[in-house]
Protein backbone atom coordinates (compact mmCIF):
# COMPACT_ATOMS: atom_id res chain seq x y z
CA UNK A 1 0.00 0.00 0.00
CA UNK A 2 1.51 3.43 -0.86
CA UNK A 3 1.87 6.05 1.38
CA UNK A 4 0.07 8.91 1.63
CA UNK A 5 2.31 12.11 0.67
CA UNK A 6 1.98 15.07 3.60
CA UNK A 7 -0.32 17.98 2.68
CA UNK A 8 1.76 20.77 1.77
CA UNK A 9 0.99 23.96 4.23
CA UNK A 10 -1.36 26.38 3.01
CA UNK A 11 0.27 29.53 1.53
CA UNK A 12 -0.52 32.58 3.62
CA UNK A 13 -1.07 35.76 1.59
CA UNK A 14 1.85 37.95 1.19
CA UNK A 15 2.52 41.68 -0.46
CA UNK A 16 6.03 42.95 -2.12
CA UNK A 17 7.24 46.03 -3.39
CA UNK A 18 9.84 45.74 -5.53
CA UNK A 19 12.60 47.86 -6.50
CA UNK A 20 15.70 48.18 -8.19
CA UNK A 21 19.25 49.84 -8.08
CA UNK A 22 22.17 50.31 -9.94
CA UNK A 23 25.41 51.16 -8.75
CA UNK A 24 29.26 50.66 -11.18
CA UNK A 25 28.10 47.74 -13.00
CA UNK A 26 26.03 45.94 -10.43
CA UNK A 27 21.99 45.43 -10.60
CA UNK A 28 20.53 44.67 -7.40
CA UNK A 29 16.63 43.96 -7.39
CA UNK A 30 14.93 43.94 -4.07
CA UNK A 31 11.54 43.00 -2.84
CA UNK A 32 10.12 44.01 0.82
CA UNK A 33 8.13 43.39 2.74
CA UNK A 34 6.11 43.57 6.35
CA UNK A 35 8.11 41.64 8.85
CA UNK A 36 10.74 41.01 11.66
CA UNK A 37 13.51 42.69 9.90
CA UNK A 38 15.49 39.70 8.17
CA UNK A 39 17.95 40.82 5.17
CA UNK A 40 18.99 38.11 2.49
CA UNK A 41 20.87 39.02 0.03
CA UNK A 42 21.34 35.52 -3.03
CA UNK A 43 20.08 33.50 -0.05
CA UNK A 44 22.84 34.51 2.62
CA UNK A 45 21.94 36.76 5.39
CA UNK A 46 23.58 40.31 4.20
CA UNK A 47 26.04 40.48 7.66
CA UNK A 48 27.54 36.95 5.76
CA UNK A 49 27.35 38.48 2.32
CA UNK A 50 28.73 41.69 2.82
CA UNK A 51 32.01 41.81 5.38
CA UNK A 52 33.29 45.28 5.58
CA UNK A 53 31.19 47.30 7.93
CA UNK A 54 30.91 49.95 5.31
CA UNK A 55 28.60 47.69 2.86
CA UNK A 56 26.82 46.56 5.57
CA UNK A 57 26.48 50.23 6.76
CA UNK A 58 25.00 51.38 3.03
CA UNK A 59 22.41 48.53 2.94
CA UNK A 60 20.72 48.83 6.14
CA UNK A 61 20.75 52.73 5.48
CA UNK A 62 17.24 53.75 4.11
CA UNK A 63 16.15 51.05 6.65
CA UNK A 64 17.34 53.20 9.18
CA UNK A 65 16.93 56.35 7.80
CA UNK A 66 12.71 55.51 7.66
CA UNK A 67 13.35 53.49 10.83
CA UNK A 68 11.89 50.63 9.92
CA UNK A 69 14.84 48.08 10.93
CA UNK A 70 12.39 45.58 12.64
CA UNK A 71 9.55 46.26 10.78
CA UNK A 72 10.69 44.59 7.13
CA UNK A 73 12.01 41.18 5.31
CA UNK A 74 14.18 42.19 2.64
CA UNK A 75 15.23 39.72 0.02
CA UNK A 76 17.76 41.02 -2.65
CA UNK A 77 19.18 39.28 -5.93
CA UNK A 78 22.59 40.91 -6.54
CA UNK A 79 24.16 40.62 -10.04
CA UNK A 80 27.56 41.90 -11.34
CA UNK A 81 30.55 44.60 -10.19
CA UNK A 82 32.04 43.88 -6.81
CA UNK A 83 30.97 43.92 -3.39
CA UNK A 84 31.16 47.78 -2.77
CA UNK A 85 28.96 48.28 -6.64
CA UNK A 86 26.35 45.47 -5.26
CA UNK A 87 26.20 47.21 -1.48
CA UNK A 88 25.77 50.86 -3.39
CA UNK A 89 22.82 48.89 -5.58
CA UNK A 90 21.41 47.02 -2.70
CA UNK A 91 21.06 50.87 -0.61
CA UNK A 92 19.10 52.70 -4.18
CA UNK A 93 16.80 49.16 -4.83
CA UNK A 94 15.92 48.94 -1.30
CA UNK A 95 15.27 52.79 -0.64
CA UNK A 96 13.63 52.53 -3.92
CA UNK A 97 11.10 49.62 -2.51
CA UNK A 98 10.27 51.71 0.60
CA UNK A 99 9.30 54.77 -1.46
CA UNK A 100 6.95 52.12 -3.10
CA UNK A 101 5.57 51.24 -0.27
CA UNK A 102 4.78 54.55 1.06
CA UNK A 103 3.54 56.03 -2.33
CA UNK A 104 -0.21 56.76 -3.01
CA UNK A 105 -2.33 54.19 -4.56
CA UNK A 106 -2.39 56.20 -8.32
CA UNK A 107 0.99 55.51 -8.30
CA UNK A 108 1.65 51.62 -7.62
CA UNK A 109 0.68 49.07 -9.61
CA UNK A 110 -0.16 45.57 -8.62
CA UNK A 111 0.18 41.74 -10.03
CA UNK A 112 -1.30 38.97 -8.04
CA UNK A 113 0.24 35.63 -8.02
CA UNK A 114 -1.21 32.42 -6.42
CA UNK A 115 -1.58 35.03 -3.14
CA UNK A 116 1.76 37.09 -3.23
CA UNK A 117 0.97 40.18 -4.57
CA UNK A 118 3.80 42.19 -6.26
CA UNK A 119 3.64 46.09 -6.02
CA UNK A 120 5.46 48.32 -8.58
CA UNK A 121 6.29 52.12 -9.23
CA UNK A 122 3.50 52.93 -12.16
CA UNK A 123 4.67 56.25 -13.30
CA UNK A 124 1.64 58.35 -15.34
CA UNK A 125 3.52 60.65 -17.72
CA UNK A 126 0.71 63.05 -18.94
CA UNK A 127 -0.36 63.04 -14.99
CA UNK A 128 3.04 64.33 -14.46
CA UNK A 129 3.60 66.78 -17.06
CA UNK A 130 0.14 68.41 -15.71
CA UNK A 131 1.35 68.71 -12.44
CA UNK A 132 4.66 70.68 -13.71
CA UNK A 133 3.06 72.97 -15.97
CA UNK A 134 0.54 73.73 -13.12
CA UNK A 135 2.12 76.93 -11.10
CA UNK A 136 0.33 76.83 -7.82
CA UNK A 137 -0.50 80.10 -7.05
CA UNK A 138 0.84 81.89 -3.39
CA UNK A 139 -1.36 81.85 -0.37
CA UNK A 140 -2.15 85.70 1.04
CA UNK A 141 -1.61 85.29 4.37
CA UNK A 142 -4.68 87.24 6.68
CA UNK A 143 -4.37 90.24 8.13
CA UNK A 144 -4.84 90.86 11.87
CA UNK A 145 -7.32 93.54 12.95
CA UNK A 146 -5.95 96.82 13.32
CA UNK A 147 -5.58 98.31 17.00
CA UNK A 148 -5.65 102.25 17.56
CA UNK A 149 -1.80 103.43 16.79
CA UNK A 150 -0.57 99.54 16.01
CA UNK A 151 1.16 98.92 12.60
CA UNK A 152 -0.80 95.92 10.34
CA UNK A 153 1.01 92.61 11.63
CA UNK A 154 0.01 89.22 8.99
CA UNK A 155 -0.51 86.48 10.97
CA UNK A 156 0.59 83.01 10.20
CA UNK A 157 -1.70 80.41 8.44
CA UNK A 158 -1.92 77.42 9.93
CA UNK A 159 0.15 74.45 8.66
CA UNK A 160 -1.36 71.54 6.83
CA UNK A 161 -1.33 68.75 9.04
CA UNK A 162 2.01 66.33 7.91
CA UNK A 163 1.13 63.19 5.96
CA UNK A 164 3.60 60.66 7.53
CA UNK A 165 4.15 58.51 4.39
CA UNK A 166 5.45 61.83 2.60
CA UNK A 167 7.98 62.19 5.31
CA UNK A 168 9.11 58.93 4.56
CA UNK A 169 9.64 59.45 1.16
CA UNK A 170 11.22 63.09 2.55
CA UNK A 171 13.84 61.63 4.30
CA UNK A 172 15.08 59.33 1.86
CA UNK A 173 15.19 61.39 -0.65
CA UNK A 174 17.31 64.04 2.02
CA UNK A 175 19.84 61.18 2.73
CA UNK A 176 20.54 60.73 -0.75
CA UNK A 177 19.71 57.11 -1.11
CA UNK A 178 17.81 57.29 -3.74
CA UNK A 179 20.25 59.18 -6.00
CA UNK A 180 21.97 57.00 -8.43
CA UNK A 181 25.45 57.16 -7.71
CA UNK A 182 27.07 57.84 -11.27
CA UNK A 183 30.60 57.58 -10.15
CA UNK A 184 31.97 54.99 -13.03
CA UNK A 185 35.78 53.78 -13.43
CA UNK A 186 37.32 55.86 -16.27
CA UNK A 187 38.66 54.02 -18.69
CA UNK A 188 42.00 53.76 -19.82
CA UNK A 189 43.84 56.15 -22.41
CA UNK A 190 46.01 55.26 -25.33
CA UNK A 191 49.56 56.08 -25.23
CA UNK A 192 49.27 55.98 -21.14
CA UNK A 193 49.44 53.48 -18.66
CA UNK A 194 46.01 53.95 -17.32
CA UNK A 195 43.35 56.33 -17.15
CA UNK A 196 45.70 59.48 -15.94
CA UNK A 197 49.26 57.48 -15.59
CA UNK A 198 51.52 58.33 -17.67
CA UNK A 199 54.80 56.48 -18.93
CA UNK A 200 58.46 57.29 -16.55
CA UNK A 201 60.31 60.44 -18.07
CA UNK A 202 63.38 58.93 -19.15
CA UNK A 203 66.03 61.97 -19.93
CA UNK A 204 68.84 59.72 -21.21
Amino acid sequence: MAEKKPAKAAKTPRTFYIGTGRRKTAVARVRVSEGKGQILINGKPFDQYFHEEKDRAAVVGPLKATEQLTRLDVFVTATGGGTTGQAGAVSQGLARAIKTMFSPKDEQRAKVFDKTTIIKTYHNEAKEREKAKAIPAKPVAPVAPAVEGAPLIPTAAPAPPADPATGMIKKLRDSGYLTRDARMKERKKYGLRGARRGTQFSKR
